[in-house]
C-alpha cells in the first residue's frame, strides 16, 4: 500500500478529481491513523503537481475541508487547461523528390508588346501606333472562273453615288467619338445628379501644378438661384451652413425656402453657433465642360459671420469631392 500512495501521481486525462482524491485519503487514513486531516490533504496535494497544487492552494483559504479542496480541484481542471499536456503530432518526413536539377530550373516568362505582338520590347517603347478599330481583309484563294465574276460584279464607273458602293469594298479605318455633354447654368429639377469630381471651377481654373481652387484656400464660385456666390470647401465642418448676413445678401427671399430644425446644437472653434432653420436650395457647379447640380440642405446661422458658404464634410464625402 504505500507503494501505491508513493506512485499514485494524479493525471488530469485519465482521473477524475473527487475519485482520486478520496481513494488516496483513505490509503493515507490507513497508514496514518494518528495524523490530522490537514496532513492527509497537503500529502495528497503534493501528489497532483506543481502548477495543479499551487492553483489549488491560491483559490483556497485555510482552514479549508477536504471538500473544498476537491471542488477547486474539479474547478482548475474542467475550466482550465492548467496541468494539460499539448499533443505533439508526428511530423511527416519530407519525401524528397527525384527530379534532376536541370528540370527544376523554373522557366524564363516571355515579355511581349501589346500594340504589335513582337518580343523585342515591350509597350511602352513601342513606336506603332495602336490601331482602334481597324477592319482587315482576309484575302482568299478562288478559282479563276470566281474571280472574273467577282472582278465584273466590283466593277463601278465614276459616275456611281457614293450610296449605291458595296459594303465588303468598303475598308479603313473607323474612329467614333461619342460625347455626351451635360451643361445646365442655371438650377432645375430635372437635371440629374452625377459625381461631383468631375467638376472644375472656370473662374478659378489653376496654373499647372496647382488645385482647383482660389489660390492656397479652397474658395470657389457657384451659382445659387442664377447668384453667384463664393462657398468654402471645408473639410473639417460637420455639415453645410451659412449665416444670415450673407444670406441675405445673395438671397434676399431665403425666408421663402425654409424648414425646420430642432433640438440641434452647433459648436465652432471659437464659439457656440445658434441655428436659425434649413435652406433647401440648389448648388451649381459652373464648367464649361459639365456643370454640377448639388441639391443640398444648408443650416442657417445666426451669428455666422463667414462672407461664404461653408460647404461641409457631409456633401463633399457623399459627392466625392
Amino acid at each position: 500500500m504505500e507503494n501505491d500512495v508513493e506512485n499514485a501521481i494524479f493525471n488530469s486525462e485519465k482521473d477524475k478529481p473527487p475519485t482520486w482524491f478520496f481513494k488516496q485519503k483513505d490509503r493515507l487514513s490507513a497508514l496514518h491513523p494518528d495524523m490530522s486531516d490537514t496532513m492527509i490533504n497537503m500529502k495528497i496535494l503534493r501528489k497532483c503537481g506543481g502548477e495543479i497544487e499551487h492553483a489549488i492552494k491560491s483559490r483556497c483559504v485555510e482552514p479549508c475541508s477536504t471538500e473544498d479542496y476537491i471542488n477547486a480541484m474539479e474547478y482548475i481542471i474542467t475550466r482550465t487547461r492548467i496541468g494539460k499536456t499539448w499533443t505533439k503530432i508526428p511530423i511527416e518526413s519530407k519525401i524528397v523528390s527525384k527530379i534532376p536539377r536541370e528540370d527544376r530550373r523554373p522557366e524564363k516568362t516571355v515579355f511581349m508588346c501589346h500594340k504589335c505582338g513582337s518580343t523585342a520590347h515591350l509597350a511602352n517603347t513601342c513606336t506603332k501606333k495602336t490601331k482602334i478599330n481597324e477592319v482587315q481583309v482576309i484575302e482568299e484563294v478562288h478559282c479563276t472562273e470566281e474571280k472574273e465574276e467577282s472582278d465584273q460584279d466590283s466593277e463601278i464607273s465614276e459616275d456611281t453615288p457614293v450610296e449605291d458602293y458595296p459594303i465588303e469594298n468598303i475598308t479603313g479605318f473607323f474612329e467614333v467619338t461619342e460625347v455626351h455633354t451635360h451643361l445646365p447654368q442655371y438650377s432645375e429639377d430635372c437635371y440629374n445628379l452625377i459625381n461631383i469630381q468631375d467638376a472644375r471651377m472656370y473662374k478659378t481654373k489653376p496654373a499647372r501644378g496647382k488645385g482647383y481652387t482660389s489660390g492656397a484656400s479652397c474658395i470657389t464660385s457657384i451659382l445659387m438661384n442664377d447668384i453667384e456666390a463664393k462657398v468654402n470647401l471645408d473639410t473639417g465642418a460637420f455639415c453645410t451652413c451659412v449665416g444670415k448676413d450673407y444670406l441675405q445678401v445673395i438671397l434676399p427671399a431665403w425666408k421663402n425656402h425654409l424648414l425646420p430644425i430642432e433640438g440641434v446644437q452647433f459648436i465652432s472653434a471659437s464659439n457656440n453657433m445658434y441655428p436659425l432653420c434649413i435652406l433647401d436650395t440648389n448648388l451649381v457647379f459652373p464648367n464649361p465642360a459639365g456643370s454640377i447640380r448639388v441639391k443640398t440642405e444648408i443650416v442657417v446661422m445666426d451669428n455666422c459671420t463667414s462672407p461664404h458658404i461653408i460647404f461641409g464634410h457631409d456633401y463633399l464625402n457623399i459627392y466625392g469631392i
